[in-house]
């Protein structure tokens, strides 16, 4: 089966690397990623990089490991699954930051996935839940961040 894919896109009034920099600080992340209950890094790591893994938990119950197979400061990150639930075959992740301005910037978030059998049955149920909670996540972060630049 053919991955399925979707991306989700918004615009942020703050600086490339500001943006990036509080999206990829995991001390920061639950306080904008409303789908997690956890997030933390692995195996000794204190910075988010290339080859660094994280366990990450949705407020669902649903756990998975990833590591992180981009990342181009101030621009991409992305990360594949290494291990998850089990209805995910394959699981991967781009965030991208493009500089519209000095002080705006668009950020993309690309998702593809693979189901197993049964799941994917529910493909377009998972995808359709999948995107609303990171079109909530993106708009979640636009708040706080520039909620957090009119503060300094």
């Amino acid at each position: 089966m053919d991955a399925i894919k979707f991306t989700e896109t918004i615009i942020i009034e703050a600086k490339q690397e500001q943006v990036f920099d509080f999206t990829q600080d995991y001390n920061k992340r639950l306080k904008w990623d409303t789908f997690l209950k956890r997030a933390d890094l692995i195996e000794g790591a204190t910075m988010a990089d290339k080859g660094v893994k994280a366990y990450c938990v949705a407020k669902n119950g649903l756990g998975m490991t990833t590591e992180y197979v981009t990342f181009n400061r101030p621009k991409v990150t992305a990360i594949k699954m290494t291990s998850g639930p089990f209805m995910f075959k394959s699981f991967f992740g781009s965030w991208t930051f493009k500089e519209l301005s000095t002080d705006k910037t668009e950020v993309i978030f690309l998702y593809s996935f693979s189901l197993r059998f049964p799941f994917n049955l529910l493909t377009k149920f998972i995808k359709n839940n999948l995107q609303t909670n990171v079109k909530q996540r993106l708009i979640d972060l636009k708040n706080i961040i520039e909620n957090e630049s009119t503060k300094a």
